[in-house]
Order: C-alpha cells, then sequence, then structure tokens
C-alpha cells in the first residue's frame, strides 16, 4: 500500500508536533515542511511557503498548522485550490463563515479540506453531539483547563508591543463543583471559565494599552474575567514554558421516570500541541481516504465516520473494537 504523503504548512509547536507524530503512523510519510523563515537555516526538507504549489503532485493532504487569529483564515482558502488540507481553526464563533469560504475553495478545485480539527473543536464537538443525541433530556458543559490556550497566546502575541506571552484558560471551582453534582444550572461565560495572561511587553511599550486590547479583545477575553500580568522574558521562559491543556465534557440528564443520569468524556494533555497534531494527522488520513472516494468540499470532524481516523480495514476495526 502506498504511503499517504503529508506536507506541513508552518514550523511552530503544532508544526513540530506533526512531524512528530507523522513518525508514529506508518501509513504515511514526510514530504516537505513550508515555512516563512529562510529554509536554509531549519536544514533539509524545507521550503517557502510560495514554493508550495511546485509540490501539487507530490502531496496527498496539507496539514495547516498557522493560527486562527492571521494566519488560517488567509492560508487554507489558497492552499484549498492545490491540495487536500486539514487545519485547527478555533474561533469558535467564526467558524460557519470560515466553512463556506474554505468549502467554495476546495469544491471548486476538486479538493476536499477538514477544518477546525483537534480537540476543541473536534473531539469536544463529536462527545457533545454524541451525549445530546442519547440524552436528548438534559444540560451539556464544557470546562478548558487548566491549561495554556495555543489560539489565545498567539492572539496576545499579534498585538503590537507584545513580544511574548502565555494565555491560561481556568475553570472557575464553583461552577464544576454544581455540574459534577449534578445539578443542571446555567451558567454564563463569565462564570465558567477565568482567563490569566502573562505578557512580556517590548521596551517602552503602552502597557495599559496592551492590557486594554487583551480584555476587550472579542471572541477571544472581552466575555470573561482576565488578568493580564507582565513579566520579563526570563521569568516566562522559567515559569511557564509548558503547554499543559485539557478538559471536560460533562453532560447530566435524565431518562425514563427522572431517573438521574450523566456522561464525561476528559482529557489530560501534558502537550496541548502535541496531542492538536495527533489529531490532525489522524484527520490527515481521514480526508485522504474520504477524497478516495470522491467527496470534495469542505467538512468537519462532526462527518466523518470513525472507522476513516483508523489505518485499520473495517474487518479490522469490528474484530477488534466491537
Amino acid at each position: 500500500m502506498n504511503k499517504i504523503r503529508i506536507g506541513i504548512v508552518g514550523y511552530g509547536n503544532l508544526g513540530r508536533g506533526v512531524e512528530k507524530a507523522i513518525k508514529q503512523n506508518s501509513d504515511m510519510e514526510l514530504v516537505k515542511i513550508f515555512t516563512r523563515r529562510d529554509p536554509k537555516s531549519l536544514g533539509e526538507g524545507f521550503d517557502l511557503v510560495s514554493n508550495a504549489n511546485l509540490y501539487k503532485n507530490d502531496i496527498d493532504v496539507m496539514v495547516m498548522c498557522g493560527g486562527s487569529a492571521t494566519d488560517l483564515p488567509v492560508q487554507v482558502p489558497s492552499m484549498a485550490e492545490l491540495f487536500n488540507t486539514v487545519d485547527s481553526f478555533d474561533t469558535h464563533a467564526k467558524i460557519p463563515e470560515y466553512f463556506e469560504k474554505v468549502n467554495k475553495s476546495a469544491k471548486e478545485n476538486n479538493n476536499l479540506s477538514i477544518i477546525s480539527a483537534g480537540w476543541d473543536p473536534g473531539l469536544f464537538s463529536l462527545n457533545r453531539v454524541l451525549m445530546d443525541s442519547v440524552l436528548p433530556e438534559g444540560k451539556t458543559y464544557t470546562f478548558w483547563g487548566k491549561g495554556v490556550s495555543q489560539g489565545h497566546s498567539d492572539a496576545i502575541r499579534r498585538i503590537d508591543g507584545v513580544l511574548d506571552a502565555k494565555q491560561y484558560t481556568i475553570p472557575v471551582d464553583k461552577a464544576l463543583l454544581s455540574v459534577r453534582n449534578g445539578e443542571m444550572k446555567d451558567f454564563s461565560t463569565r462564570e465558567k471559565h477565568t482567563r490569566l495572561c502573562f505578557v512580556v511587553a517590548e521596551d517602552g511599550a503602552d502597557k495599559e494599552r496592551i492590557e486594554q486590547e487583551i480584555k476587550n479583545m472579542p471572541n477571544y477575553f472581552s466575555d470573561y474575567d482576565t488578568t493580564v500580568n507582565f513579566i520579563t522574558l526570563e521569568e516566562l521562559k522559567r515559569d511557564h514554558s509548558g503547554l499543559p491543556h485539557g478538559g471536560f465534557v460533562i453532560r447530566s440528564g435524565l431518562t425514563g421516570e427522572e431517573t438521574k443520569q450523566k456522561m464525561e468524556f476528559q482529557l489530560e494533555l501534558g502537550s496541548n500541541p502535541e496531542f492538536t497534531s495527533s489529531v490532525l494527522v489522524c484527520c490527515a488520513r481521514a480526508v485522504y481516504k474520504m477524497r478516495e472516494k470522491g467527496q470534495t468540499g469542505a467538512i468537519s470532524m462532526l462527518d466523518i465516520p470513525v472507522s476513516m481516523f483508523s489505518p485499520l480495514s473495517d474487518e479490522e476495526l469490528r474484530a477488534k473494537y466491537l
């Protein structure tokens, strides 16, 4: 069987994670990594993003590893003209319009693109649909963290005057305890999570302006109680070098004669980007298999039969997992 030929666009934490994940999947091979940096400074196997079109016939799936704030909305519709793609666009409020843009580009060029893959959106999305379907009478709650959000950290770093930053999403203990006790209360966004930011500002930067831009940023911070701490680069490297994350999807529901039921899916991640990368790589396999069956346009993980994620045949899956 021919191996699935993978390309990577972007070589930050996510791109490096995809590179590692490909090595753990024997049915895949890495063809090229595309970057905006000088490829010669990175060694063999790299090329400029602007040269990606030269590899149209050599890559089966392009894994897009840029940020959701400014990279993916521009890069993915463009790459979908040339390649099947997978991305981790995670600005939840903008997913519908993002889907339409990528769908148009991919469908017009007979390619297939999986958008917003990862763990949320992604695996958490799958569990929300499944839980709501199994327990139609009830409430579903999603909690993230405590952990580093790559997308939110990237959004802070894009602010003028910011040298580097890390952002932690933290569940509010009172709300989480209530849900675990089966209390089906309604919580506002602000009542469920807080956001904690550690920011390294450039010399002479207006820290008050930076703090206000963070706290008022729509879709990222404006709906949350957000704390901004300015620290030195040395402190950031010493105290915030890791990228842990995780979270819960919990549904409390009723069946029959008011019988209480609860479902929960939990992740504890030592490395958010490495785990997200692993999800993207199994989605790349699904893209390849579904495109082979003739599907084009944009889809999400909600549209993928679970068997498409696996390298095993249908017969092997039934024998091993049913």
